[in-house]
């Protein structure tokens, strides 16, 4: 998609689509318009999602087009809300019991239609007066079918004829038209007729053809609202009220009234109801809904928390920092929106195809009438075979086969955590053969945390006691990590008086009237503390990747104190479930290479390369797709951005910095490198079940049309009725939805292995 610094994009809900010929429509109304970029239009969901400038144009004149078009724009763009979705299922719903009340009429009228039309399902012989009456019902049975279940058809093809244009609804048109027309000049007109050409009218295939057509868009339409389910299922997940504090007093507001500043309350088992910041309190929350991690996460002061999560046991309160639209909830759902808008490369050739498929079915249908017009045959015949052409060929399984499978993918990708920002990006993601990760933040958790307490004169309690006492002044990382784990333990800690941080050694600190320096070799070595003794210790600890800091107490070496950058628990699950699928994993990091081969063995990669900057992991990963690789960069830095952007696809930490997620491809909401193995392994997932529709489609139509063109007649004395035409079409598209369908119960292999 062509991209500008000054460029915005809205999403417009459409009305009115049948077929993939609207989706070409609306997208070319679109994209003549001054000042829009690009445009896709998803037939599944039907919307469109429009990139162009603010200064050029507006979303009303996006609109007009649209409308210009023949189609209407129910909402620009739509809300993310709850509310918002409800009353898009209240409308769905209200479509399909419409569409199910133009089927049951439609049905009715066929069953006398065709007993009629067939006296050998009757259980008594007509009279020929009889017979000519029944001619004469069926006819005026005919047109109000035609007018009541059939009308959107005729309405949809008068108005792609005033563009110029054809689509499926001019298929269905020109098929029950031409019966009809042939069916009354048969009743009203016998003598313009050949007495060895003449056949009955057909108005059941009329009735018949309707009322099967009409039952595949019902079913589809709620089958496809099936497929939207994930989009309902986020912003079902948001509280409806929340509980703030307002002028010292308590009270209970709806959502869309909390404004940033405020102070939100929050009680064991409620959700969180907006983005905030915790100023009281502590808890373990349920964010699963939105990272997938299946472990409740424990929340301090200070610490973040994302609404529509759960509260599990403590009671806290925050700081609103994110309210309404710039809720994590809200822009997690127009990211979801967005990538189900846009649609895959193979995509946008579907449609290309299928731009040109309804003309050619119209021309298909006229030389299968001229040919059997041609032959003796009864000019019924001739009319049946061109009728069944245009009926058996109507598009939708085509058009639907591509946005249907997009739409269920990217949703459950979604489900898992994992954003992936559009189609091409979906389908690049089926093609990764390398993904090149970063160490710290992205393999690692990204801060130190203690990792070995080792005495050599005392007790371990103790040796941690006294060096967390005199790093507790320290706002150094590797201090605060000791401290923290200190604390963690429940170790109380004294209070330490005389703190002094030498540069680049350590500190100094008096603890309980003791000396403590806690520091490097170098530190030790100044104050003539001989450390020989540990030499061996501190030398196994960094070839484990972990930094080892010397304790000595009045001068003298009480023990060894280490931290590290601590691999994230799933890291190295992540890694063999990427080499199992066959892609190769790099770490690619600025740290040094024993450090980086340190924790390259404790996940699994066997390739690293060490101290490099960040524009030369933009130029290794070039190096890469020189080679023809396909290359995936994972990273959660502002350093990382150049590579996450050189890359085929981007994925980015959601912990990771604004920078970084907004020049990925794919964001991790969760911080867990199986976010990874989700989005390969749906994306793959998904482009095998677009690649089974389009099989699925073209088979169906290019086996289809020439039967019921007649091609089986001279050898088999087969003509395919429009009816099996008909219900052949209705199922086809049907089909295709329900294989969707089938990715909503899409498990990766670590879901599967954690079951």
């Amino acid at each position: 998609m062509p991209s500008s610094r000054s460029a915005t994009s809205t999403t417009l809900q459409l009305s009115g689509l049948s077929c993939a010929s609207c989706v070409g429509r609306i997208e070319g109304a679109l994209e003549k318009t001054a000042g829009v970029l690009d445009a896709s239009v998803n037939l599944a969901t039907e919307q469109a999602m429009v990139e162009y400038r603010p200064e050029a144009t507006d979303v009303a004149a996006l609109a007009e087009a649209v409308r210009a078009a023949g189609y209407t724009v129910v909402s620009a763009p739509p809300a993310e809300s709850t509310d918002a979705f409800a009353q898009e299922q209240q409308e769905r719903d209200a479509r399909y019991r419409s569409l199910i009340r133009r089927f049951a009429v439609a049905a009715v009228v066929s069953v006398p239609a065709v007993a009629m039309m067939v006296p050998a399902l009757l259980p008594f012989e007509l009279t020929h007066d009889q017979m000519r009456t029944a001619c004469w019902v069926q006819l005026v049975a005919g047109f109000l079918v035609m007018v009541y279940s059939g009308r959107d058809f005729y309405v949809g093809a008068a108005r792609a004829l005033r563009h110029r244009t054809s689509d499926m609804n001019t298929l269905i048109s020109v098929g029950t038209l031409s019966a009809f027309a042939y069916s009354a000049a048969v009743v009203l007109a016998p003598s313009l007729f050949p007495e060895d050409r003449l056949a009955e009218p057909f108005f059941d295939v009329i009735s018949v053809v309707i009322a099967l057509v009409v039952l595949g868009q019902a079913l589809e339409l709620r089958a496809r609202g099936r497929t939207s389910a994930a989009i309902a299922r986020l912003t079902a997940l948001q509280a409806r009220t929340a509980r703030v504090l307002r002028e010292g007093e308590e009270i209970e507001i709806p959502i869309a009234q909390v404004v940033i500043g405020d102070t939100v309350i929050v009680r064991p088992g409620e959700k969180v109801p907006v983005d905030g910041e915790i100023t009281w309190g502590s808890s373990a929350l349920d964010e699963a809904m939105l990272t997938g991690e299946s472990l409740p996460v424990e929340k301090g002061v200070g610490d973040p928390v994302i609404g529509a999560t759960l509260n599990k046991t403590g009671a806290f309160r925050f700081r609103a920092t994110g309210v309404g639209r710039d809720t994590a909830l809200a822009r997690i759902v127009e990211m979801v929106q967005r990538a189900q808008a846009t649609k895959p490369p193979i995509g946008r050739l579907v449609d290309r195809v299928a731009g040109v498929f309804t003309p050619v079915v119209l021309i298909i249908a006229a030389v299968t009438f001229l040919v059997w017009f041609s032959t003796p045959m009864p000019v019924s015949y001739a009319l049946i075979a061109s009728v069944a052409v245009l009926v058996i060929a109507c598009p939708c399984a085509l058009g639907l086969a591509t946005p249907i499978s997009l739409v269920v993918g990217v949703g459950r990708a979604a489900e898992r955590g994992v954003l992936i920002r559009n189609g091409e990006s979906l389908q690049i993601a089926s093609q990764i053969d390398v993904i090149i990760v970063d160490k710290t933040g992205t393999v690692t958790r990204g801060e130190p945390e203690l990792t070995d307490v080792i005495p050599l004169d005392g007790e371990r309690a103790e040796l941690l006691r006294l060096a967390a006492a005199a790093d507790a002044p320290s706002e150094h990382p590797l201090a605060e990590a000791v401290v923290r784990g200190a604390r963690a333990e429940g170790i109380a800690l004294p209070e330490a008086t005389g703190f002094d941080a030498i540069v680049g050694h350590g500190v100094r600190a008096e603890v309980e009237g003791r000396v403590v320096h806690v520091g490097n070799r170098r530190l030790m070595d100044r104050l003539g503390v001989v450390a020989t003794t540990a030499e061996e210790i501190v030398s196994g600890l960094a070839a484990r990747g972990r930094t080892a800091m010397f304790v000595a107490v009045d001068d003298r070496l009480m023990g060894v104190v280490a931290v590290a950058d601590t691999v994230k628990p799933d890291s190295a699950q992540a890694i063999a479930h990427l080499t199992a699928m066959g892609v190769e994993v790099v770490m690619v990091t600025g740290d040094n290479p024993r450090t980086a081969q340190a924790i390259a063995a404790e996940v699994g990669i066997s390739r690293v390369v060490a101290e490099v900057l960040p524009a030369d992991k933009a130029r290794e990963i070039a190096r890469l797709q020189q080679e023809g690789r396909r290359v995936g960069m994972v990273g959660d830095g502002i350093n990382d951005a150049p590579a996450l952007a050189q890359a085929d696809v981007g994925f980015a930490i959601g912990t990771g910095t604004d920078v970084a997620i907004a020049a990925a491809d794919v964001t991790l909401v969760g911080g867990s490198l199986l976010g990874v193995v989700h989005a390969i392994e749906v994306s793959r997932a998904t482009l095998r079940n677009i690649r089974q529709n389009l099989i699925g489609a073209f088979a169906y139509n290019t086996l289809g049309i020439p039967v019921a063109a007649g091609v089986l007649y001279p050898l088999f004395g087969v003509l395919l009725s429009p009816m099996i035409a008909g219900g052949a079409m209705a199922l086809s598209s049907l089909t295709v939805v329900t294989n969707a369908g089938r990715l909503r119960l899409f498990r990766s292999s670590a879901e599967r292995e954690d079951l």
